[in-house]
């Protein structure tokens, strides 16, 4: 393994880093962004058509901009290896989507979500133990029933954080503020050092593409993105050893992009309809039924989630 350049007191690398990351993501996105797929919109979601024509995907540029950044400027382990190799494969199965004159089934990107859940789950636990800390305890679970459990937070953390995209600017935001939470969960526990670095360099890469999708957006980043973010997460949570803080570190996100998969899933499994009268995800309901604009919406969620977030973190230092 070779050495964290925080641990190992080169801090100008690790500045150059960040910059560079950032810089690339929207020199990049800048000079390719006129090749990707175009949107075509969504009849479904609240002021869909809006989106038609914009270059739609560009989650591929950012990502393999992180995934570069990390393998240039993060120490390296086989562990960090193979979740930027998952990272990526997810990515990919969400641009090949965003590229498909058909958009792909539901079944087919559930499936394939799961394979790289199980991949994530199968490779945290070679690499690390299956002890969890909740309200200051150590508890230790069976690697069997560890296993299922994580499976079960990466496959949410991906879907619902690809149902959270649909305003620009929102799940990138809401990202941020999530992955900002866990790194200062990380710190207060001293856990997940060796993925807080690229933490920051996914944070960069997001923000530079947030440079051109903040309203009124000029580009979108598609499934490639948002399932990326989704993985990306829940490899941050299982790293800080707390993976019930996920709850509150991405409260908004759960629930923005959560809501919607619960009442598909009853409905479709035991034809119970809950929630009738709201509109989901969340974001369209309070753009149509409450008249939020999408600046207020993205600012609004995310001071809530700011909020959440700060009461979970300062729970934890008392």
């Amino acid at each position: 393994m070779f050495p964290y350049f925080f641990a190992d007191k080169q801090p100008l690398l690790a500045f150059i880093g960040v910059l560079g990351a950032f810089a690339a993501t929207c020199l990049m996105i800048s000079r390719l962004s006129s090749y990707l797929p175009k949107d075509h919109g969504r009849d479904y979601a609240v002021e869909g058509q809006k989106s038609v024509g914009k270059p739609r995907g560009a989650g591929i540029i950012f990502v393999l901009v992180f995934a570069v950044a990390t393998l240039l400027f993060s120490g390296l382990s086989i562990e960090l290896c193979i979740y930027l190799m998952l990272i990526v494969i997810e990515m990919l199965t969400g641009f090949f989507d965003d590229t498909a004159e058909k958009p792909w089934g539901e079944l087919k990107k559930g499936l394939l979500d799961l394979a790289v859940a199980v991949a994530v789950a199968t490779t945290y636990l070679q690499h690390n133990s299956s002890t969890i800390e909740i309200m200051g305890r150590q508890i230790t679970f069976p690697p069997v029933l560890f296993a299922i459990c994580a499976v079960v937070l990466v496959w949410v953390s991906i879907n619902v954080t690809n149902c959270a995209d649909g305003v620009d600017g929102l799940s990138g935001t809401l990202t941020i503020i999530t992955l900002t939470t866990i790194y200062i969960i990380n710190e207060i526990n001293d856990k997940g050092k060796d993925i807080s670095f690229p933490i920051l360099l996914f944070m960069v890469c997001i923000l530079g593409y947030l440079w051109y999708n903040a309203s009124p957006s000029r580009l979108l980043m598609g499934d490639a993105g948002s399932r990326a973010m989704g993985v990306f997460i829940s490899i941050a949570i299982l790293k800080s050893g707390s993976p019930l803080l996920y709850i509150p570190a991405a409260f908004v996100i759960i629930m923005d992009g959560g809501l919607g998969l619960v009442k598909l899933s009853l409905i479709r499994l035991f034809q119970i309809r809950i929630l009738k009268n709201t509109l989901t995800p969340l974001h369209d309901h309070v753009r149509k039924k409450l008249g939020w604009s999408n600046t207020q919406t993205v600012f609004r969620f995310a001071i809530i989630q700011i909020v959440i977030s700060l009461a979970a973190v300062y729970t934890l230092l008392l």
